[in-house]
Parts: C-alpha cells; sequence; structure tokens
C-alpha cells in the first residue's frame, strides 16, 4: 500500500471518532515511558539499577531514560513512529534481560513482583510490534507527511 493509507489505514476517511481514539491511545501508551524516562536521571533509580547489577548503570540508565523518552514522544507525535517504537523495544528488552529477572529471585514475593513487572513489559513490547508494524495511525506527522 502506498500514501496515507499504509500509514493511517484510512481510519480518518471513514469515521473520525475512531481516528480520535487511535490518537488518544498513543497518548496513553506514550505516557509511561515519558514519565518513566524521566525518572532515568535520578540518583535513586541510577543506585538501584547499580544494586542489582546493571553495567556500568551512571551511563547506560540516563542512556535508557533517553531511548524511551526519545520513543514515547515519537509515538506521542506519531513522528518516525515506527522508529520510536524500535527505541521502545530496544529499552524494554533491556529492562527485562537486565532487571525482571524473576526466576533468579529467591525472595517469593519478590519473584511475584518481578514476574508482573516482566509481563507488564512483554505486553508493551506488544504494542510496539503493533505500532512498528502499523505506524502511528490518523492525526499524525507520518500520516501528515505522506500527504
Amino acid at each position: 500500500m502506498a500514501g496515507p493509507k499504509a500509514v493511517s489505514c484510512g481510519i480518518e476517511e471513514k469515521n473520525l471518532p475512531k481516528g480520535k481514539l487511535v490518537v488518544l491511545g498513543r497518548f496513553l501508551y506514550a505516557l509511561i515511558f515519558l514519565f518513566g524516562g524521566a525518572s532515568h536521571f535520578s540518583k535513586q533509580t541510577i543506585a538501584y539499577a547499580a544494586s542489582q547489577g546493571v553495567p556500568l548503570a551512571p551511563l547506560v540508565v540516563p542512556l535508557s531514560g533517553i531511548f524511551a523518552i526519545a520513543g514515547g514522544l515519537s509515538i506521542l507525535l506519531g513522528y518516525r513512529a515506527k522508529f520510536g517504537a524500535g527505541l521502545i523495544m530496544l529499552f524494554l528488552v533491556r529492562t527485562i534481560l537486565m532487571l525482571d529477572r524473576f526466576w533468579a529471585m529467591h525472595d517469593p514475593l519478590m519473584a511475584r513482583m518481578h514476574m508482573a513487572l516482566f509481563m507488564e513489559n512483554v505486553a508493551l513490547i506488544g504494542g510496539a510490534l503493533l505500532i512498528s508494524q502499523f505506524g502511528a495511525g490518523p492525526f499524525s506527522v507520518d500520516a501528515w507527511r505522506t500527504r
């Protein structure tokens, strides 16, 4: 497919309320990365990551915050949203491998908590995969640029 239908699947041509729901969905999806990414610059977050064995935590934790914020903004604005979804996936896969290792926990309560965080991040990867395949949808910079 070529043109705006490839980016937005023609939703805005058929039904304005559905297009608005896609924008709302992008907004809600991006919030967790915008707020969470900002916390990656705090000393507490860096110290926690270091205590969990993240190598070079003072460098990689703020870098992961940049990935989360850039990906979140990309998806929110619908500007190169497929690339932004890729940044989000890199951020989440790294998070799962470094911090959500519930299978390595000895305390059953901590294992359950980290399993919940693991599953949350797997679900967020699923959302990023959808965005990486279907794009930002209507009312986005990507859709506007293809017109």
